[in-house]
């Protein structure tokens, strides 16, 4: 399904879709909605949802069965491209809003509906945490654990190359992204905002 393109400051739904069925919502803010850049901020308060029915075979998502109920801390900003496999999350820490480092997600790549992207977490990520000299993996063990669970079907191969492929492009310095957004700050008008009602039947 294709969507529209989004203003800055409108409200983004980003939603998880495994195996067909909508499985986790939140809304997001847009940044920049560009032919090479879609940029999203999760402010601290944004609403998280799930779906309350569908036959989900991998069991319910992980932060539902945590109760975790919405974004906290300073909220994140995700970079993401076109028809890439993973985005660039932005994370600050502290009163005084310092930078944190940089986060590689694995996921989906995006798809456009009408009231915002669809994707899905790989769980596999790179963390590259400010001021270090290299990045590390994360989470390699619940990949693993997850793959054993059916949530990847057919996926793995792929999902463990594009770790490969953005390790190896770090390993050689490249930066594909701009630094500058290490600094950037939201709007201070921006309030956690909420999801839109039938967030989760709007088609995938």
């Amino acid at each position: 399904m294709t969507g529209r393109r989004f203003p800055p400051g409108d409200v983004v739904v980003r939603r998880e879709v495994l195996r067909g069925e909508v499985w986790f919502g939140c809304p997001t803010i847009c940044v920049e909605d560009s032919a090479d850049l879609l940029a999203l901020y999760l402010p601290p308060g944004a609403e998280f949802g799930f779906p309350e029915g569908g036959t989900f075979p991998c069991g319910r998502h992980p932060w539902q069965t945590a109760g975790h109920t919405a974004w906290s801390g300073h909220g994140k900003l995700m970079l993401q491209r076109p028809g890439e496999a993973h985005s660039v999350d932005v994370f600050w820490s502290g009163e005084d809003r310092a930078f944190a480092g940089w986060y590689f997600n694995l996921q989906d790549p995006f798809r456009r509906t009408p009231i915002g992207v669809d994707t899905l977490d790989h769980e596999l990520d790179l963390w590259w945490p400010a001021g270090a000299d290299r990045y590390v993996w994360k989470d390699v063990e619940m990949f693993a654990q997850r793959l054993t669970e059916g949530r990847y079907p057919g996926m793995a191969d792929a999902i463990r190359g594009e770790g490969d492929r953005i390790a190896a492009l770090l390993d050689v310095g490249r930066r594909w992204w701009d630094e500058g957004w290490a600094h950037w700050r939201p709007d201070p008008s921006w309030d956690g905002p909420r999801l839109p009602a039938g967030w989760d039947t709007v088609p995938c």
